[in-house]
Order: C-alpha cells, then structure tokens, then sequence
C-alpha cells in the first residue's frame, strides 16, 4: 500500500498543476464550461459474443450509446474488429479481461499459462472470479497479461481509445491498480478511473473519505501524465431488477430501463461521467452462455429508446467520447506553459 502510495504522489507532481483547486472539475480543464454535465455512455463487453458485437454496435449506430470497450481473450473479437475497421471513427478501448466468469463458455490469457500460471484455473481458463484472481496472480503476471491484450489489439490494427476493466478486478489491489496505471500511462492511453467528486461512484462502493482521497491522488497523476480523467462513474444498473413480467416483453422493459436511466442523469453532478452497460442484442443462444441476458438487453433497448435521446439533448446533457477527451487533454498540455 505504501508503494502504490508513494508512486501516485510522485506522478502527481512531476508536473505542475495549474488547475488545483477543489471546486474545479476535469470537464472545466478540458475546457467545458463550468456546471456542464457530460456523459460517455459505455458499452462493455464488447467481442464476449455475437450477441454482444450486434447489441453494442446497434446501440451506437442507431442509438445513443457512444463508446464501447473489447475484451480482447474472446472468440467474437476479430468479427468485432473487421467491422470496426469498415466504420471507422467508433469510440473503441480495451475491457482489460482477467476473469472469465460464465459456466460453459469460457476464454484463457493471451500470454499463455506457462507466462502467466496464476491467471488461470484448474479448467485452463482464467478464474471465474475477482477474489481468486487476487489470491492466486501476482502483479507482474496482471501486468504481463494486460500488456499482451494491448499489443493484440495493435497487431489487429486498431489503437485503442482508453483502458477498463472487467469485473473490476484490477481495483481488486493497490498494486493491480498501480500496474493499470503504469501501463495506460507507458502506452500513453487514457485509463478508466474516477479521480474526480466521484459521487455516484462513491455512493455504489460506500467509499471512504481516505479512498476519496487515494482516487483523487491517482486522478492527478493520470492528469500529470497528460491523459484525461473521470469526474464520476456508474456501474450499478445491474441492480436494477424488475419484475418477471417486465423481462417478459421488450415495449415493457425498454420503458423500464429508460426510466431508471433517465433517473441517473437527473442525479449527475457538473463534470464527465461515464455510464457503463452491456448492450445485447439476445438471440436463443445467448442463454446459454449466460442468465444475464434480459438484463443485458434492457440496456440494448434503452439505448435504442428515443425518449433516452429526446431526454438528453431536453436537459442540455453533452455526449463525449474518450477520443474527443484526449484530444482536449492533448490540447490542454501544449497550451500550458512549461514550469
């Protein structure tokens, strides 16, 4: 804990911060003006399935979702990838992937058990889930295997627009933390994490003042290495559990997920905040790789809502893309005097 310490606050100031103060947001230093809500609404688990490849691209191109994230160990990758590549300009970063969760429909490390042997289980797939990932892997192995899913997205040809994670495992340890901070800061791509007021986020995880704090401090060290951060994240919207007879009729639970949406963007704060979901457009297979599937198609169909757009644009709410974040934070840095 005291490394992962001492290692966010020399990052935090190698370089000055000319924007310190408390009150001021990453959207107002990415230029926004002040009390401005802005939102990424993100698709995970992108290349899992066919199901999921459909549901999230659909939810982009002809919903209002806007950015989306691949993991990278699964079959349905290169099928994700050849599209990508035939539209380009999609918003498309990397679900670092060191879990493999479902019963019968599972995945291995790119970098292969006899680098990484403490990622995978008895089945030869990674562990189902994040509490055996953190008792058996080591650090390096996290970072060796996360490295490995970054240079298989740049041999397939695309770079990725920024890093998560899946199931959360590398905010399972400091020193899992430290290894995907080092790594997005190393590759110069923007890393998923709330450094911000982090209000929803905290309010999810019931987290402490000293964990505010610590994610703060790693939020101006990201900041510090040039890359742009997160006011706030929500990832609680699976959750959210209706009524048998709502899962039963698409109008239904579409109705229902909008609403619950429409719910989060009313509690926003001023800054960026990224909204994560799992849009999937269901088919007869799907359920047998997993039960999520009706949840996991209610955000498919909030997404396709318009009532959902008609509510945003409503409420002046700004849609951002990670790309167009690096972009202002690129800017941001070559404008800011040297010290």
């Amino acid at each position: 804990m005291l490394k992962f310490i001492v290692f966010l606050l020399m990052l935090a100031f190698q370089v000055q911060d000319l924007t310190a103060q408390t009150d001021v947001t990453y959207a107002e230093k990415l230029g926004y003006p002040k009390g401005t809500k802005i939102i990424i609404l993100h698709i995970d688990d992108m290349g899992m399935s066919y199901d999921s490849n459909l549901g999230g691209i659909e939810a982009m191109t002809k919903g209002v979702a806007n950015s989306c994230s691949v993991m990278m160990p699964c079959p349905w990758v290169p099928g994700f990838v050849h599209y990508m590549k035939e539209y380009p300009g999609l918003d498309v970063g990397l679900h670092l992937t060191l879990t493999s969760e479902w019963k019968d429909y599972r995945w291995g490390p790119l970098s292969g058990k006899p680098k990484t042997p403490g990622l995978v289980d008895p089945e030869g797939a990674m562990w189902r889930g994040v509490a055996d990932v953190v008792k058996h892997a080591s650090a390096d192995e996290v970072e060796t295997e996360i490295r490995a899913q970054v240079e298989r997205a740049r041999t397939m040809g695309f770079e990725p627009t920024h890093l998560d994670s899946h199931m959360g495992t590398l905010f399972a340890t400091p020193a899992f933390v430290e290894r995907y901070i080092k790594v997005g800061i190393e590759y110069n791509i923007p890393v998923m994490f709330p450094g911000g007021h982090n209000t929803l986020i905290a309010q999810e995880l019931k987290n402490t003042s000293a964990d505010m704090k610590m994610a703060r401090e790693a939020g101006k060290a990201l900041w510090n290495a040039g890359l742009p951060v997160l006011d706030d994240l929500y990832n609680d919207s699976y959750s959210w559990k209706p009524s048998p007879d709502v899962y039963a009729n698409d109008k239904k639970l579409q109705s229902y997920k909008t609403k619950k949406y429409i719910e989060v963007l009313k509690s926003l704060k001023p800054g960026i905040t990224m909204i994560i979901m799992h849009c999937t457009n269901t088919s007869e297979t799907f359920q047998h790789i997993s039960d999520s599937g009706p949840t996991r198609r209610g955000d498919y169909l909030a997404m396709m809502d318009p009532a959902l757009k008609k509510f945003i644009e409503k409420e002046g709410i700004i849609l951002t893309t990670w790309r167009e974040m690096k972009e202002r934070r690129d800017k941001v840095q070559m404008q800011s005097p040297k010290p």
